[in-house]
């Protein structure tokens, strides 16, 4: 392999950055060794604040590292970063958009910032649109795209010129399975036509999964690189597939195991079953082990690169001696700290807390939900999924009270939400999708705020502060503006001030978008032992592994139901048979697939008079 093969090659980056209003220096990337090939797709992975953000962009030219060498396409980049960027196309983590310019305005306004000229920008245009699927809406503003359909049109803009080097940054995030799907065909099409080199960050690891190379990133240095075979291979031997004999919900074996970080690495449910990544010091036949599974049926599984990366993050932080799951062990701890009247929720398990009849909303002519129905119990984690504009916002919006409903029944904790919002209001809590805590506020002042507005005053609001503090570990981070924490800790504290009033619903709007795989499981871990005491979670994910720890689901397409029922209801319903291994990414694709086969065909067939 020839010097000449390698588009992008870094020996000993360093960064720092300067907080000028704090007086503390942070080092963001220390000493990496990081090269790209000529036509591959590399992948940077790695937990909140592990510094692929800042590896981009110096890959970029946007930064100027503070020691080592950079070159990119054979450019120094800390003396030629202009040239550098007229030779590659960089899409951030929040692409700029204009969202009262139309698609074709988008285009037309990126492909002049550029410099493309008229015959290339008709040539480009036609294959952009191709690939992306949005040939019928160029006279549709921005801002009226769906998520996923806003993720490709940022990809079409930094593609308007054809680029050496491509850079995405996180571009999946906030995108349903479908969408995700054809970003990544796009992604590979464009690989194989032009031979283009791509660089992918990604929380994601089934995608990382799909690169030549993937650079397992922490803390600002590289703790492995190598094939996605290759980063597996470090849980070779370690990793089953546990199946339970009784009823218990795959999540509450789930949860007994990654409470035990001594024996046991970490767990996710799959499948139905649940699968473990036993610690290599650790016989499987041991009696701890056998105390956790009681009995379930054990198969040895192969490992996959989300495997091999936990394996790697434990062993890092057991050098450090850090606890890699001190979170979860605090996530645990949520429902055996809680007070006396978060233990009054329990009551009937078969208490109907929300229940939703006929629902529809209209904006103008445009039925954004169309006759939805269903109900949910006392203590149950209730998932709303659906593609990019399938309603799910819409109808979670209602459930929450910000939105009224155009008609229809919809009651939530007892009360009617179509007469009595603000009373409904008082007994959930809601975590939002985007940050939108106050950032310049300090965590205490912001859980002191909202506690207001809940009504909390004196004592009660200090000890549920103190409380909801240990449970997510914030106390350590009383005084810091909130505006200043890692992406981690800002979804704590969200969290933090959601269930602060104590409400019995929570709802929760893909709380785990962009976020690593370790915070979901801590995320989850809090969200079990909260259905635990009776707290009610409706929740929306574009993690479908995520949907499995749902007690049930609702899959919505074009406003309407389409699926409803428990994990393998769901499957069956998708077309697949009860004893076959449930996968919820397939079953939502070919639900969704279906409903618009379905729908085509109808407004294809012949109408007699």
């Amino acid at each position: 392999m020839s010097d000449a093969d390698e588009v992008v090659v870094g020996r000993g980056l360093t960064k720092r950055f300067f907080d000028k209003e704090s007086g503390h220096t942070t080092t963001a990337l220390k000493n990496i060794d990081f090269a790209v090939l000529r036509g591959s797709i590399t992948a940077l992975v790695g937990p909140d604040a592990a510094g692929k953000t800042t590896l981009m962009r110096l890959m970029a030219g946007l930064l100027r590292s503070d020691h080592g060498q950079l070159h990119v396409l054979g450019l120094d980049a800390k003396t030629h970063p202009q040239e550098i960027q007229d030779r590659i196309s960089y899409m951030p983590q929040r692409f700029g958009l204009y969202e009262d310019l139309s698609v074709q305005e988008n285009l037309d306004l990126y492909a002049d910032l550029h410099g493309v000229g008229q015959q290339e920008r008709k040539e480009r245009y036609a294959r952009l649109m191709e690939m992306t699927g949005l040939a019928e809406f160029t006279e549709r503003p921005a801002g009226k795209l769906s998520g996923g359909m806003k993720q490709k049109l940022g990809l079409a803009c930094t593609l308007v010129r054809s680029p050496q080097l491509l850079l995405l940054d996180e571009p999946t995030v906030g995108v349903d399975p479908l969408s995700r799907v054809e970003l990544w065909q796009i992604v590979e099409q464009l690989r194989q036509d032009e031979q283009l080199t791509v660089i992918i960050s990604t929380a994601y690891l089934d995608e990382a999964q799909r690169c030549a190379k993937v650079y397992v990133m922490h803390e600002g240095e590289v703790l492995a690189q190598g094939t996605p075979e290759q980063l597996s291979a470090n849980a070779q031997g370690q990793c089953f597939s546990a199946r339970t004999l009784d009823e218990r919900p795959a999540r509450t074996l789930q949860a007994q195991m990654i409470d035990e970080p001594s024996l046991i690495v970490d767990a996710v449910p799959q499948g139905g079953n649940v699968r473990f990544i036993l610690n290599e010091a650790v016989s499987l036949e041991s009696e701890a082990i056998q105390n956790i599974l009681q009995g379930a049926t054990v198969e040895p599984l192969t490992p996959r690169l989300e495997d091999g990366f936990m394996v790697l993050l434990r062993r890092r932080l057991q050098a450090e001696k850090k606890d890699m799951q001190a979170g979860i062990v605090a996530a645990a701890s949520l429902g055996k700290t809680a007070g006396n009247a978060t233990k009054k929720m329990q009551g009937d398990a078969h208490d109907t807390m929300i229940e939703v009849r006929d629902l529809v909303r209209k904006f103008g002519d445009f039925v954004a939900v169309n006759s939805t129905s269903f109900a949910v119990q006392r203590g149950e984690i209730f998932g709303l999924l659906g593609p990019n504009g399938a309603g799910k916002t819409t109808t979670f919006r209602m459930l929450c009270g910000l939105l009224p409903a155009s008609s229809g029944f919809l009651q939530v904790a007892g009360v009617n939400l179509l007469t009595a919002r603000a009373a409904a209001r008082k007994k959930i809590g809601y975590v939002s999708q985007k940050f939108s805590l106050y950032g310049n506020l300090t965590v205490r002042e912001n859980l002191e705020f909202f506690g207001g507005v809940y009504g909390l005053r004196g004592k009660q609001l200090k000890a549920r502060i103190a409380l909801v503090c240990e449970q997510f570990e914030l106390q350590h981070l009383y005084k810091t503006p909130a505006g200043h924490l890692p992406g981690g800790f800002k979804q704590r504290l969200a969290m933090a001030v959601g269930v602060l009033h104590e409400p019995e619903i929570l709802f929760l709007d893909e709380p785990t978008s962009g976020t690593d795989p370790l915070a979901r499981r801590e995320f989850w871990r809090r969200i079990t032992a909260l259905a635990d005491i009776g707290v009610t979670i409706i929740i929306t994910t574009h993690f479908l592994d995520e949907a499995e720890y749902c007690d049930r689901i609702v899959i919505q397409d074009a406003g309407e139901l389409k699926a409803l029922g428990t994990p393998r209801e769901v499957w069956m319903q998708a077309g697949h048979g009860a004893t076959s291994t449930l996968n919820m990414e397939r079953a939502f694709i070919d639900i969704v697939n279906q409903a618009r086969q379905q729908k085509q065909q109808a407004l294809e067939e012949p109408r007699y008079a």
